[in-house]
């Protein structure tokens, strides 16, 4: 299990705790009651677990779960973790990528790879303003001033974001400042 990667469980408004996979999951599995949100704070997105049977059989199965980018088995080049999805271009596009050296796939690998290169900070703060906005749907999404903190959020605008999200419950707001941190340092 990826040991950087953190998790949030929120009981309602409340947050429980916020650790590395492991660590959410003994807590869960040993002390939490009551219906419990967790959320990957790499994406923002809610996580489901199967907490039944004993803690280590929790934790063996949570493992493909804590690591995305592990290898799959089966066909394609599972040792790089490829993944095949479809992608739909104009014939155009289609024609000038069948004339670059790799292929089309090369070709997109690497034109992404030198986008992400060319503006690390850029795909740093779009990633923290997705998972803010992901987070903040789920928790937040229902309650007022959400849609102008999400407004605010992809402005960069810190005080429009304090303002708007000044009604929320304490906890609700301090994580997604925590998870939209990159998009508010100067």
């Amino acid at each position: 299990m990826t040991a950087s990667a953190t998790y949030t469980a929120f009981a309602g408004p409340r947050r429980l705790l916020t650790a590395p996979l492991p660590e959410l999951l003994t807590h869960l599995k040993t002390q939490a009651t009551g219906p419990v949100l967790v959320f990957d704070d790499r994406s923002g997105r809610p996580a489901d677990f199967d907490l039944s049977g004993t803690l280590e059989e929790v934790l063996v199965r949570a493992r493909p779960a804590a690591e995305p980018d592990a290898p799959r088995s089966g066909p394609g080049r599972p040792k790089l973790g490829v993944t095949a999805r479809e992608v739909t271009l104009l014939p155009r596009h289609w024609e000038w990528l069948d004339l670059q050296r790799g292929g089309a796939s090369a070709t997109l690998r690497r034109l992404i790879d030198e986008a992400r290169r060319a503006d690390p900070e850029g795909e740093r703060v779009a990633r923290a303003q997705a998972a803010a906005d992901r987070f903040m749907g789920v928790l937040a999404g229902d309650r007022p001033g959400y849609e102008e903190a999400a407004r605010a959020l992809y402005a960069r605008d810190h005080a429009a974001f304090l303002r708007h999200s000044e009604a929320w419950p304490e906890d609700v707001r301090a994580h997604a400042l925590t998870l939209a941190a990159p998009v508010f340092a100067e």
